[in-house]
């Protein structure tokens, strides 16, 4: 059984374990911290422990923003993004949600097509030689 909820302080440790599985580094932890405390973190949470989480902000001119979702190597390719997606379309009440991922993340992409998110543009020069792209959903 899964459960998608709000992130607390008790999910800090394996949240930031994941991350770092995926980035190589504890370099987001404080970021992360910030997020569970400020109620901008979702956790998709099975019997083995979090498969994955979601963090957002609703402050990017007045609409959310997806900033990261990042799922445990073990539980890719199970529809954890996805699921994570859906949940905060429907919880969320602005009338646009952006996101972004970079141009080499095809499987992101196709997340992000799969739930209803169309291209709205690309940032270039974040990572030299991979352009970001840029997704919004219209609820």
């Amino acid at each position: 059984m899964t459960h998608l909820l709000e992130a607390c302080m008790d999910h800090l440790d394996e949240i930031c374990a994941i991350d770092q599985e995926v980035i190589g580094d504890f370099s987001r932890s404080e970021y992360i911290r910030t997020a569970i405390n400020e109620k901008r973190c979702i956790i998709q949470k099975t019997e083995k422990g979090i498969a994955g989480f979601l963090i957002f902000t609703n402050d990017f001119f007045e609409n959310s923003f997806i900033s990261l979702v990042i799922v445990k190597r073990s539980e890719r390719r199970k529809g954890v993004a996805t699921a994570l997606l859906v949940f905060y379309v429907e919880m969320v009440d602005t009338p646009k949600i952006f996101s972004s991922t970079n141009q080499s993340n095809t499987s992101m992409q196709k997340v992000f097509e799969t739930t209803g998110f169309i291209k709205s543009g690309y940032i270039e020069n974040l990572d030299e030689g991979d352009p970001e792209i840029i997704y919004v959903k219209l609820k």
